[in-house]
């Protein structure tokens, strides 16, 4: 499925301005992302004015909701189906685990990308087994009955021509069975996939996209990569390239074990070595510390995240002051959907 998104938007922005920029870590003069006045529509949309807890309370009770009209849509369509509620989105506050503004934290995670708090806690903390509550019924049901039971609950699959070059499609609610009418029951339209708000969408992921790369990082970011070089890591032009080399080295790895997924891969294999266990990602592991400690002494040197959160937001209050019908109006459909 093919879904722009606020997001997946954010999360570029992110990581143009600093890994800290969408964890509330403070700049030098107080900033956070979440004073970002782009922001405030933007969360509108996905909840995310909500604290994790406060998001975590409405997911459970949203898909509680939501499998409750698809057991009555199932029925309806004779087929048994228990309420499955143990799949709803999680949220964890960040709060103590992800500091990178902080030097003990850099040392022991560098970027957070090879090794990093939330892996830690999976070990310690191993999730239970997902048990489907609809295997048993699903296991009484003919073949062709399994079929039929699936495309009712989720939507038939595809047909080649629907699909986009990279093998995925324009997920449409009308399409998506039972899940997908219960989803729109509860959720309400998507103003992100709304052909209303289009115009002003493909606005706010152009702006996204482009300001890494506006004039008034320049002198910032040349500021940075000097003292990068003077500090024995040249060869980079903006401070996002630092973490996104070691994002690429990690891929490399990956790619190297899995291929590009054209051929299969016998996991089981004894010549075969899980990428995350490897002696190759330990070394990059090391690397990326080596690396994210120098990014964080020149970040502060520069005061590049008080910096660059003050071009950015100068950037959106713009682009709020151009588009502020527009942007008005999508936040009180957004409000109004949810």
């Amino acid at each position: 499925m093919r879904s722009t998104g606020p997001l997946a938007a954010l999360a570029a922005t992110a990581m143009v301005f600093v890994l800290a920029g969408c964890t509330g870590t403070p700049g030098d003069d107080g900033l956070t992302y979440e004073d970002s006045p782009l922001n405030k529509y933007v969360a509108a949309a996905w909840g995310g004015d909500l604290s994790p807890e406060e998001q975590q309370k409405q997911s459970e009770e949203n898909q509680r909701k939501v499998e409750e009209l698809v057991a009555e849509c199932m029925a309806d369509e004779g087929f048994e189906y228990t309420p499955n509620t143990d799949n709803g989105g999680m949220f964890a506050s960040a709060d103590g685990d992800w500091e990178p503004e902080k030097r003990e934290w850099v040392e022991k995670y560098g970027y957070g990308m090879v090794n990093s708090p939330f892996n830690e806690r999976q070990e310690e903390e191993p999730a239970e087994e997902y048990v489907d509550p609809n295997q048993d019924y699903v296991q009484t049901l003919s073949e062709t009955e399994q079929t039929a039971f699936y495309e009712t609950l989720y939507g038939a699959s595809p047909d080649e021509d629907e699909l986009n070059e990279d093998g995925s499609y324009e997920y449409r609610w009308e399409d998506g069975g039972c899940q997908g009418w219960a989803q729109h029951e509860i959720d309400g339209d998507d103003v992100w996939q709304s052909d209303e708000f289009s115009e002003i969408r493909t606005k706010m992921e152009e702006f996204w996209t482009t300001t890494q790369e506006a004039p008034e990082l320049a002198d910032l970011n040349a500021e940075w990569a000097k003292c990068m070089a003077d500090g024995g890591e040249p060869g980079f032009t903006k401070q996002a390239d630092a973490s996104q080399s070691i994002v690429d080295e990690q891929n490399a790895l990956y790619d190297a074990a899995y291929g590009d997924g054209s051929e299969p891969v016998d996991t089981e294999s004894p010549e075969f070595v899980e990428p995350s266990d490897s002696p190759e990602m330990k070394k990059l592991g090391e690397r990326e510390i080596e690396l994210a400690l120098v990014d964080l002494d020149c970040r502060k040197k520069t005061s590049y995240m008080e910096e660059s959160l003050k071009i950015q937001f100068a950037l959106e209050e713009k682009f709020i002051a151009e588009n502020k019908a527009e942007l008005d109006a999508f936040k009180a459909a957004a409000e109004q959907s949810k």
